[in-house]
């Protein structure tokens, strides 16, 4: 399957550390997961998508990439082939407008299921989909039904709002396609649906069946002295319900964050204002 890397913060961050330099950063996990990656930056509330099908450790443009990247909002995805070719088509994020998605899973017996799903997708979404995966329908299928409720060309959507229309949307998903499964690394016989959106401001993960971990705050920040936008939720959880900053990964990443499993199920977003949300 794939390896997911979100991060959404208050401040323009790097990101090296989390996907080069360290011991578990995502570059480093592809080396069991070849076929692809895909960093997504926001700069000027625009994304930025640059994408490959090679291995992204030796890929030198990865390494450039993440090198240079400093955003409040983040989204990288690294890609092992299960629907899908390996081809720039079929590589995350995938993007519509403001709004990119990434899926770490895949839909048990998809070609039974495609259609199904497509007839759920408007056609000013449909003719955007260009590649083979299950993961670019899921995605146009959540923007369907999210837009029923939501303005989607708007850039600052309330986390409990985008969190229980994707609660709905994903109810409807999984009655077309199948249960996700149980336990992670159950096989590509089951059906996972894990997967981090994002428009910029809002940033939202979805624990479907694949493992995924967050972040809102560290042991002890190496920057408490002098980071101008330090405060009491950045080494600690938060007693406000607001953030300065939220991390998403397949798994802990090595440093001073402290790590919290998403269970099953649960869904976990932050809004412009850096609101934290947590729905079972």
């Amino acid at each position: 399957m794939c390896r997911l890397f979100g991060f959404r913060s208050v401040i323009q961050s790097q990101v090296h550390s989390s996907l080069v330099d360290a011991e578990n950063a995502l570059g480093i996990q592809a080396n069991s997961h070849p076929d692809g990656w895909g960093v997504a930056y926001y700069v000027q509330d625009s994304p930025h998508v640059v994408k490959s099908a090679k291995a992204a450790l030796g890929d030198a443009i990865f390494k450039r990439v993440s090198g240079i990247v400093s955003s409040e909002t983040v989204l990288a995805h690294i890609r092992k082939t299960t629907v899908g070719n390996n081809n720039i088509l079929n590589t995350h994020p995938f993007q519509f407008g403001h709004w990119v998605f990434a899926h770490n899973g895949n839909i048990a017996h998809f070609e039974k299921k495609k259609d199904s799903l497509l007839k759920e997708i408007p056609l000013h979404f449909k003719r955007f989909i260009l590649g083979e995966t299950d993961s670019e329908i899921i995605f146009y299928f959540l923007l369907s039904q999210l837009e029923k409720k939501i303005d989607l060309t708007k850039k600052n959507v309330d986390a409990s709002l985008l969190a229980q229309t994707l609660k709905e949307a994903l109810a409807k998903l999984i009655s077309i396609t199948g249960e996700p499964a149980k336990i992670s690394d159950s096989g590509e016989a089951e059906t996972y649906y894990t997967f981090i959106l994002t428009n910029g401001k809002s940033m939202v993960g979805y624990h479907g069946g694949k493992d995924l971990h967050y972040s809102t705050y560290k042991k002890k920040c190496s920057e408490r002295d002098t980071c101008p936008s330090f405060s009491a939720e950045c080494e600690a959880a938060t007693q406000t319900g607001f953030i300065n900053h939220l991390i998403f990964s397949s798994e802990p990443l090595s440093g001073e964050n402290i790590w919290i499993p998403l269970k099953l199920g649960q869904i976990v977003a932050v809004d412009e204002d850096m609101k934290l949300t947590l729905l079972d």
